[in-house]
């Protein structure tokens, strides 16, 4: 899937406390629809492009801002 929204839709749910690396983060702003994702990179990290035009960062799921539009997780792939 190629948007957001339809990321969300197709990966299997992830509780954040089980998040594992590889796992991708889902976003809201400011309503109640997805609109960023993020790729869990462990240590309460993701990495993002945050918008247009700003280069691929890591953030944390800590900051005040990403814990205010956290929506939730979710994983495309099943381990060994």
């Amino acid at each position: 899937p190629r948007t957001a929204v339809e990321q969300s839709f197709a990966a299997t749910p992830v509780t954040a406390g089980d998040l594992e690396p590889g796992d991708v983060v889902f976003f809201r702003d400011p309503g109640p629809r997805v609109t960023h994702v993020g790729v869990y990179v462990g240590e309460h990290r993701f990495v993002h492009a945050p918008k247009t035009g700003r280069p691929v960062s890591y953030a944390s799921l800590d900051d005040d801002y990403y814990r205010a539009t956290f929506l939730g997780a979710g994983r495309f792939y099943t381990g060994p």
